[in-house]
């Protein structure tokens, strides 16, 4: 006889308010990033397309790399939201503190007993 499937509860993001207000801080927080402008203004007019004049090259590279992130990031959100249901089960969620404990203590035997 076959049990009865357990609905599993959706977990609430803590400090989660919905809607757009996450947007404003981390539209500035990427605006104010240094790592992203040294990126833009020294590794990208390498790859910028011969024919075109350099602001528009950079222009187009720039949207590029948007469009690269936000799929990238969009998929990321995508895997992970589903994938919550099946994390947040009791014995998944044991098996992955195990197998992370197991993996912390193994990285700090590699560096205990590592020559300098």
């Amino acid at each position: 006889m076959a049990t009865p499937a357990r609905r599993i509860r959706r977990p609430r993001a803590h400090g989660s308010r919905g809607g757009r207000r996450p947007l404003a801080p981390g539209l500035v927080s990427n605006l104010l990033n240094p790592k992203i402008a040294v990126f833009h203004t020294g590794l990208l007019p390498a790859p910028a397309p011969p024919g075109l004049p350099p602001a528009w090259a950079m222009t187009l590279l720039v949207l590029l790399h948007t469009a690269l992130t936000l799929a990238w990031l969009g998929g990321c959100v995508l895997l992970l939201s589903r994938a919550g249901l099946v994390l947040h089960q009791p014995r998944i969620r044991r098996a992955l503190g195990r197998t992370t404990g197991v993996t912390l203590i193994g990285f700090g035997l590699v560096l205990a007993t590592a020559g300098t």
